[in-house]
């Protein structure tokens, strides 16, 4: 019994620098104690410098009033607030032109990419001509670019151009109508089951079509849940609901919604500039699938646009997702150029934070964690889909 544990039992592992595992764990141990040492070693110096020059450290400026006006917010501020409001209302600037410059990029590039396979000659061509000014003109120049025509070659408010009934574009920026009243949160409410019905119509469908071949027309009753719910819960809420116009009073235009000139030019500027990029990324895509696809897809009756939805573009998506990955990091992380022409987003606001309080260290690492934050953010819920849409082997 004796004889048969002890040949049961595993041998020993001797430990020797010629043995694999022990090299890496010793490897491992050696960089980290590197790290740890640089980490440490920077933190002293650091605080060490700032000690003998009789510099304040630490968070506590954030709860002090900040004492400046931020000139664009969606939420209430105002310079009574305190430091860390007015660099939420940076933040929150911040993510407004990221989300809305992501979804307006993804459209228009995807729009360009299958125009510039096209069969028709100029379409192409134009494309592609748009593609390579674009990519290769620094993004800051074309802020500057845009900033300027909206601010310098637009007209004053009294001028200003009405293209149709309650829009107007001068140099103000663009102004446009809004809804007001107490029934707008109930359409919001009502916007919001939409969605999540669409979203899981969509599933359904896919099922659905899988088992049967039958394609549910999802695109024309989503856009009838977008319209129909919003207002069946104005109708419910039995609320008020108006449409505010907005009207010149002085110098400027009161009422309705405004986008400011440094507002727009950041966005067009993102848009056109990272939608050359998403175009091409979208053109590699589809190139990608086989030529078979195609000519299978076309023997089987499906129209051009049908075989995109359908059959191309779903097989394309599993290399079109993690370079598009990329390209919105870009965008959020190439915002930050917007402090060049005076959007208060969170580097904007920071500066001017740390410019009063002195707090460079802590104010460059608010920065830093809040971009970091995002960009994980975004990274996470791409590799989510990402490996949601990869094919399942057998």
């Amino acid at each position: 019994m004796t004889k048969k544990n002890s040949l049961s039992q595993a041998p020993r592992r001797r430990l020797s620098w010629n043995d694999p595992g022990v090299r890496a764990f010793i490897y491992q141990v050696l960089i980290l104690g590197v790290v740890g040492f640089a980490v440490w070693y920077l933190v002293s110096n650091t605080l060490h410098n700032l000690a003998v020059r009789n510099i304040s450290t630490g968070f506590g400026f954030i709860n002090r009033e900040a004492g400046f006006a931020i000139g664009e917010s969606i939420i209430d501020y105002t310079p009574a607030d305190t430091y860390g409001r007015a660099i939420w209302v940076g933040l929150i600037n911040t993510l407004r032109v990221s989300v809305v410059g992501i979804i307006a990029a993804t459209l228009f590039g995807t729009l360009l990419g299958v125009a510039r396979l096209s069969k028709n000659w100029l379409v192409s061509r134009v494309c592609s001509v748009y593609i390579e000014v674009m990519r290769n003109i620094p993004l800051l120049l074309q802020l500057f670019f845009w900033y300027a025509i909206i601010t310098e070659s637009m007209p004053g408010p009294r001028q200003a151009l009405n293209p149709m009934s309650g829009v107007f574009v001068s140099n103000r920026g663009l102004t446009l109508p809004a809804l007001q009243g107490d029934a707008l949160d109930w359409m919001v409410a009502g916007l919001a089951i939409a969605i999540v019905a669409i979203v899981m119509l969509g599933h359904w469908a896919k099922k659905r079509q899988e088992a049967t071949g039958d394609i549910f027309p999802l695109l024309r009753v989503g856009a009838a849940l977008l319209v129909i719910l919003p207002i069946a819960g104005w109708l419910v809420s039995g609320a008020s609901l108006t449409l505010e116009f907005p009207a010149l009073t002085g110098f400027n235009f009161t009422g309705g919604i405004s986008m400011s000139p440094e507002f727009t030019a950041l966005l067009v500027g993102l848009v056109l500039y990272t939608a050359a990029f998403v175009a091409e990324v979208v053109r590699s895509g589809i190139q990608s699938v086989s030529r078979g696809q195609w000519e299978a897809a076309e023997a089987i009756g499906l129209s051009r646009a049908r075989m995109l939805r359908l059959v191309i573009l779903p097989q394309a998506l599993r290399v079109i997702v993690p370079p598009m990955t990329s390209q919105y990091l870009n965008l959020t992380k190439n915002s930050s150029l917007a402090v060049a022409i005076g959007y208060p987003d969170i580097v904007s606001v920071v500066n001017t934070t740390l410019n009063q309080t002195g707090q460079a260290i802590e104010g460059i690492l608010i920065i830093m964690a809040a971009y970091l934050t995002v960009s994980l953010s975004i990274s996470v819920f791409m590799n989510w889909y990402n490996k949601r849409i990869a094919l399942v082997e057998r």
